[in-house]
């Protein structure tokens, strides 16, 4: 038996976003579900949408365990999982059962510019997103992403390019200008030469790091811009370790750190790209959002969508539908009438 939101969304909280109809903002980030084992019952929990993944090409153990460390008082996660992966193959076929199930229903609602906007993803409501990532010991980071695309994009409502998580050497050095142009050239030429219908091809994202300098954002925001990418997902978890978190000995574990110590930072990195990219790319806000209220204040720093995964791990379920009700609030005590209304309001 798995737990199912019945109640509808609030109106206020649904939005169209790369012609697509979220019945709500609220995502789970991927890392939670790798190899797409349940996404209908995730979905039906009540987010808006789920990301699956990342997967690499080939199937790989990951690094050794023990690798995820809980930090319950401070709220966070310390995770060195290393892209374990079923790889695309398994998930291709399991998505491919699910896709089958999944039938397409068309929104009787019209988009503000008239359009009429699918209610949910390609593959029925809810809308899914697919995380790509390398494997460790490949040597062509661009050709395991351009596989991934291959396998499993004619599943996906959106694709990601994560080229930020810690756990894997030399995976963020792709976030550099020239690397990162040069692979979202062949990623975006890989998606575009495959054969779609009417609703054309999926929008492909980049996940990013919060541990970033200044210059690093500028050259993401140019080569975002530049190359027309469909959306950032700011931010992956971080090296760093907080003061706040700095008395608990599990820090001093090797990995990424997730959770409440990573809301202001990433937060902060959010709020700069909105302003680099001048609002003109989807942003999603991930890091550390625990209530409703966090999720209104990364959707005022710039954030169309946002995601959570710490949060959910120690929350479960009954933590997403009080997320949506506080954010409801939040923008009706503002006098907002929707999300896209909100989105960057502090960096205006």
């Amino acid at each position: 038996w798995v737990p199912r939101e019945k109640r509808p969304d609030p109106p206020i909280l649904g939005l169209d976003v790369w012609g697509r109809r979220f019945s709500n903002p609220v995502g789970l980030a991927a890392g939670f579900d790798k190899n797409a084992e349940a996404v209908e019952g995730l979905l039906g929990l009540g987010f808006g949408f789920v990301e699956v993944g990342s997967v690499t090409p080939i199937p790989q153990e990951g690094n050794p365990k023990p690798r995820i460390f809980r930090l319950p008082n401070e709220g966070a996660i310390i995770n060195r999982c290393g892209f374990n992966s079923e790889g695309i193959v398994v998930v291709a076929k399991r998505l491919g059962a699910q896709h089958g199930k999944r039938k397409l229903e068309t929104s009787s609602t019209s988009s503000p510019a008239g359009d009429e906007v699918k209610h949910g993803g390609k593959a029925g409501p809810g809308i899914l997103g697919v995380n790509l990532g390398k494997n460790k010991t490949s040597e062509d980071a661009a050709a395991d992403y351009v596989q991934g695309v291959h396998t499993l994009s004619q599943y996906a409502d959106y694709l990601v390019i994560n080229i930020s998580s810690p756990n894997t050497p030399g995976l963020r050095q792709l976030q550099g200008r020239k690397q990162l142009k040069d692979l979202v050239k062949k990623v975006q030429a890989a998606r575009d030469e495959m054969q779609w219908g009417e609703e054309g091809p999926p929008p492909l994202l980049v996940k990013i790091a919060p541990d970033l300098s200044k210059q690093d954002l500028e050259d993401i925001a140019v080569v975002a811009v530049a190359l027309r990418v469909d959306g950032l997902i700011i931010s992956n978890t971080t090296v760093q370790r907080p003061d706040s978190i700095s008395q608990n000995p599990v820090a001093q574990e090797a990995g990424g750190l997730s959770g409440k110590p990573l809301f202001d930072m990433s937060t902060n990195i959010l709020k700069e790209m909105y302003v680099l990219t001048k609002g003109r790319i989807p942003l999603i806000g991930t890091g550390g959002i625990s209530s409703g209220e966090d999720a209104y204040k990364k959707i005022r720093a710039g954030a169309t969508l946002v995601q959570l995964y710490t949060a959910f791990a120690y929350g479960g379920p009954a933590l997403i539908p009080d997320i949506k009700d506080e954010l409801a609030r939040c923008l009706e005590k503002d006098g907002y009438k929707s999300i896209s209304e909100a989105v960057g309001a502090d960096c205006r």
